[in-house]
């Protein structure tokens, strides 16, 4: 699909990552459209998935959940089905946010956002090392955030 985007297509994708509460009337006065044919564009990226979804980004923080960890996984291949089930429940636990299959010295890599130090280590030893599946754990705790973009690199141009 990216091939068949043009200049117009890109630079509604910069806007709107940049501000996805932004009115038709508004983004089509900045990429030099009437509303009308703004509004087709942008349900055109939506059907073809290129526009996936609207959400707002919520501080962390603001809500109370003030430790993110990076957690590195390892399964045991031997197991049966080890990477279905991993899976099924790595869906279920509400505190992992996102989950990266890798290569290198793990398996997977886990986004983890808890409330604090306590409801992390009961998340650890009561929920991941239960998985059977899991063969080695390795936690990487985070200190702060000093990047988090959420614009994709690509050429808003059109120009590569």
């Amino acid at each position: 699909m990216s091939d068949k985007l043009d200049k117009i297509d890109l630079s509604i994708l910069k806007i709107l990552q940049d501000n996805s509460k932004i009115t038709n009337l508004d983004l089509s006065k900045r990429i030099g459209l009437s509303p009308a044919p703004t509004l087709e564009r942008v349900k055109k990226l939506e059907q073809n998935e290129v526009i996936q979804s609207y959400h707002a980004k919520v501080s962390p923080e603001a809500i109370g959940l003030n430790v993110k960890t990076f957690v590195l996984v390892s399964l045991d291949w031997r197991k049966n089905q080890a990477r279905e089930n991993f899976l099924e429940q790595v869906q279920i636990i509400e505190e992992i946010t996102e989950c990266y299959i890798i290569t290198g010295e793990a398996d997977f890599l886990l986004k983890i956002v808890c409330k604090d130090i306590p409801t992390y280590e009961r998340l650890l030893f009561k929920t991941l090392q239960q998985i059977d599946e899991i063969e080695r754990l390795k936690t990487l705790m985070t200190l702060s955030t000093v990047k988090d973009v959420k614009r994709l690199p690509f050429d808003y141009d059109g120009e590569a």
